[in-house]
């Protein structure tokens, strides 16, 4: 679609006797991208997803547009948005491991590489106005912040997550607006305020020239830290438990034709609801909740400012998280109510709710950990609106799909640095109605020891130290029987070829150590 329009721009540029020339400038018809990354929000954590978190406008998203169910990530955040924003595997981007990470290797560094560009810098050199509100956590240093990758405005904090309200009694997150440091008051709420950004940028950018903006929320990372009115709109939902919330997710999920009718749930992996203490973790449940809530509140905010300025029909919008669920459940203020600004506490058992129907979590490489769903509208451009695609996309396939979509090619050069190839692949045909690629694509997963790769439907993985474990993906979407034992040589091909991928990439041994070590 942006092929053909852009091709009736270049020819009404060429008209005979130079009209081109005296002529007003014409708008460039290229589509507008917005690119939404939630945090640590899991797999079914959507009302398109089964969830009983009220999310509306991200439902009319997936409703108008298109649903992908298996839209793979790194598993973590910082790794996620350096395969987001530069099309590459992690390492290949200079952040194999975290931004505090330290180390001799070019692919574990502090910040994304200088041999990698990223969308912003791509597309701000073609034509793109380019913007960004949120969480960077891709360089804490000022050469490294989002303004010197791209990014022609920035508001948010270059830092990680953890900040809702300001100032956090928790986390170092300072919030800048364009390099200035700006100080936000008591009410301001982050997922708030990253969207406050984002409606003045689209309510005053040029609209005859495409934007590209991404925003990355902080929500619904932990501390959980909602609006009080948010975490009243859950009162009670959660006093059933864990088990019974996971399997009613799952009977949605198959009512909608995100898992096969037939299938059955991956194992539980939480207590007896009756050996917790029952009002605290539901109270846990009820501010996640509360926080997803928020953000999708502010995703309808945007829509709605998008119709107004008239930028809805031809406005391209991903959304997505950055991984599954986070097992983590310390709460390190247990003196404070959770949910409040003063209290610092993380949801548990629910991980294993919000990644519902798979298996793990954050940090580890199977499903729950690395699988995320992608919902995408583009009204001029997507077919078959509501479909669900099933086919597998990576995380590292959005920056080249923002090129097709841009129709920019990506160069062997910028600046004065060699690129390596794309590793990403572009899946523009998908929106249009095409056919998904007849081959099987290889991907591969490492992170902290934990390792993973796949190949058509045969999934090899394994955590930290533990044996690898073959699943058949098609047969067994939730990684429940394995087969390692029974197909020795598929194991064995699979292991010789993760291995091969992890030497070309410079994958190194968990924990780093120094190669003089």
């Amino acid at each position: 679609m942006a092929v053909t329009l852009i091709a009736l721009f270049s020819l009404s540029m060429a008209l005979p006797g130079g009209a081109a020339a005296n002529a007003p400038a014409a708008v460039d018809k290229r589509p507008n991208i917005i690119v939404i990354l939630a945090d640590d929000m899991g797999y079914s954590d959507l009302g398109c997803l089964g969830s009983e978190i009220r999310t509306p406008h991200l439902d009319r998203m997936a409703g108008d547009g298109l649903l992908m169910t298996h839209c793979y990530n790194t598993s973590r955040c910082c790794p996620s948005r350096a395969a987001l924003l530069t099309g590459q595997y992690q390492w290949d981007a200079g952040l194999g491991h975290m931004n505090t990470t330290r180390s001799p290797w070019p692919e574990y560094q502090q910040a994304l590489s200088r041999d990698t560009v990223t969308i912003a810098e791509l597309l701000g050199q073609h034509g793109y106005q380019t913007a960004m509100s949120g969480k960077w956590h891709v360089g804490d240093k000022r050469e490294d912040w989002p303004d010197r990758r791209g990014f022609q405005q920035f508001y948010g904090t270059p830092k990680g997550g953890g900040l809702y309200f300001y100032p956090s009694p928790f986390y170092d997150r300072p919030v800048f607006r364009n390099g200035r440091r700006e100080e936000p008051d008591e009410d301001w709420y982050s997922t708030d305020g990253f969207t406050d950004f984002a409606i003045e940028y689209l309510q005053n950018c040029d609209h005859s020239r495409p934007f590209f903006f991404y925003l990355p929320f902080i929500a619904p990372h932990f501390p959980l830290q909602a609006r009080e009115e948010d975490i009243d709109r859950y009162r009670g939902v959660y006093d059933q438990g864990y088990q019974a919330v996971r399997a009613a997710r799952f009977q949605r999920q198959k009512q909608l034709g995100i898992v096969p009718a037939g299938s059955r749930l991956s194992p539980p992996a939480t207590p007896d609801w009756a050996t917790v203490d029952q009002r605290q973790a539901a109270r846990r449940m009820e501010v996640y909740a509360a926080q997803v809530d928020r953000l999708d509140q502010n995703v309808g905010r945007l829509l709605q400012v998008l119709q107004e300025e008239r930028l809805a029909d031809n406005t391209v919008i991903m959304f997505l998280s950055d991984n599954g669920g986070c097992s983590t459940g310390f709460n390190k203020t247990p003196g404070a109510v959770i949910g409040t600004r003063d209290s610092n506490a993380a949801y548990g058992h629910w991980y294993n709710v919000s990644n519902t129907p798979y298996r793990k979590a954050k940090r580890q490489e199977h499903e729950g950990g690395i699988l995320t769903p992608l919902v995408i509208r583009w009204p001029v451009g997507i077919s078959d609106a509501g479909r669900l695609v099933h086919h597998p996309v990576h995380i590292m396939d959005i920056m080249p799909t923002c090129l097709a979509l841009a129709d920019v090619a990506y160069p062997t050069t910028f600046g004065q640095h060699q690129l390596d190839p794309l590793d990403g692949l572009s899946f523009h045909a998908l929106l249009a109605g095409g056919d998904a690629p007849a081959t099987e694509r290889l991907l591969c997963w490492e992170h902290e020891g934990n390792r993973a790769i796949r190949q058509g439907r045969w999934k090899l993985v394994a955590l930290h130290q533990k044996p690898w474990e073959l699943y058949n993906l098609e047969a067994d979407p939730f990684e429940t029987h394995d087969l390692a034992a029974d197909r020795p040589q598929v194991a064995k091909q699979l292991q010789a070829t993760w291995r091969r991928w992890a030497d070309r990439h410079g994958v190194q041994r968990w924990p780093l150590r120094r190669p003089d070590q």
